[in-house]
């Protein structure tokens, strides 16, 4: 059997392995990380953006919760742990900083702060692959939208002293900066996506801007999220708010060879998947073993479908079902043991493994969670929800 089809049959076998307990402030969960640990080990803990404006922090072994971070009255967008420092947390937060908190202390207060200018106000970032450089993208104040660059060095060393940036970029996007991702091996190498429409790849390494801006793609659409992807992170690829899938070549920008490698304006008509259908899409994350593209896409009751991509277009895999009971927001795939963390608008957060038999919560309990939740938590941006239906 060839590896991509084995890696199918795995996906399509994904089944509940564990549920978190339920929380006594039910939020949606809108990113999730999973820390990088030495190669020899296993993964020791989960991160999760919630709707409540706070960071979680759970044990990947057992699904427990273990403390939960907020900075109020500023809003916390995304999570992403350190590479080299399997502890260190980092979240963008709407007051104009990235804090870093370290997971293995019980205060609340960051270990570093990374301060942006005045007006910022920061919806998106990540980290280098190297833990050298940090990105963060802004919502549009007037005219103008920023990425902001600062120095991550000794991240976790310094007790709450605030970085100052690096520099920014100025020039590049003028809508709300949406998506930051740096490439997983080059460190120099940072691609972002705005509700412009435009995916821009950068290269750091280069004095200016202009300079640094190495490709622009347009999605003609609002875009919703950005990953690298191919056997050396060569292409690009982005979901947009409405549904859409773009997917880019970078490695032809020299040649005469078109750098699009598939164009679909809406998932939604030209995936066929069973059980209701396809409502919105969450991500993609590329698959080295099989050396594929997938997409995590699913359905307003909480059912995941698993898509693969191809030039030739895209496949559904396989369908998750009866672990979530409303939309999914965020999932987190772990190469380690080729399981998937997802999270919804159900307050769930649940690991799927190949096969795995759930020992756990009972369905009628996680049931019980998300009525709770559709009543207690307001609906996160409901002019994408609209447009979702």
């Amino acid at each position: 059997m060839a590896a991509v089809e084995k890696v199918e049959e795995q996906l399509a076998s994904l089944r509940i392995a564990k549920r978190s307990a339920p929380s006594e402030e039910p939020a949606y969960l809108l990113d999730i990380d999973l820390s990088r640990p030495a190669q020899s080990e296993n993964s020791r803990f989960v991160a999760v953006s919630c709707s409540n404006k706070s960071i979680r922090v759970y044990s990947r072994e057992t699904l427990q919760f273990l403390r939960e971070y907020s900075s109020h009255p500023g809003v916390l967008s995304g999570v992403r742990f350190a590479h080299a420092c399997d502890s260190a947390v980092l979240s963008a937060c709407s007051d104009g900083t990235v804090k870093c908190w370290d997971v293995r202390s019980a205060t609340q207060k960051p270990v570093q702060v990374f301060s942006g200018y005045p007006s910022n106000v920061f919806i998106s970032f990540d980290i280098s692959c190297s833990d050298l450089i940090v990105c963060a993208g802004t919502e549009k104040v007037e005219q103008d939208t920023f990425l902001v660059f600062w120095d991550a060095r000794g991240i976790t060393d310094c007790a709450s002293s605030a970085k100052e940036p690096l520099g920014v970029y100025s020039e590049s996007h003028n809508d709300d900066i949406t998506k930051i991702c740096f490439h997983p091996v080059e460190p120099n190498l940072v691609v972002s996506g705005s509700t412009d429409g435009l995916v821009n790849v950068f290269d750091i390494n280069k004095d200016n801007e202009d300079d640094a801006l190495i490709s622009t793609c347009n999605s003609d659409s609002s875009v919703s999220f950005i990953g690298w992807s191919g056997k050396d992170y060569k292409q690009v690829y982005c979901l947009t708010h409405d549904e859409g899938f773009c997917w880019w070549d970078t490695a032809q920008l020299d040649t005469e060879e078109p750098i699009t490698l598939l164009r679909v304006l809406d998932v939604r008509d030209s995936l066929c998947a069973e059980n209701q259908g396809l409502h919105y899409l969450v991500g993609g994350w590329y698959h080295e073993k099989a050396e594929k593209l997938f997409l995590v896409g699913g359905t307003s009751t909480g059912n995941i479908h698993l898509i693969s991509c191809g030039t030739d277009g895209l496949g559904l895999v396989g369908t998750l079902c009866g672990g979530h009971s409303a939309t999914v927001r965020s999932f987190c795939w772990d190469p380690a043991d080729e399981s998937l963390l997802t999270g919804g608008e159900d307050a769930q957060l649940l690991l799927w493994k190949p096969g795995a038999v759930e020992r756990s919560l009972t369905k009628k309990a996680s049931l019980k969670i998300a009525s709770s939740v559709h009543k207690r938590v307001r609906v996160h941006d409901s002019s994408l929800r609209s447009r979702k239906k």
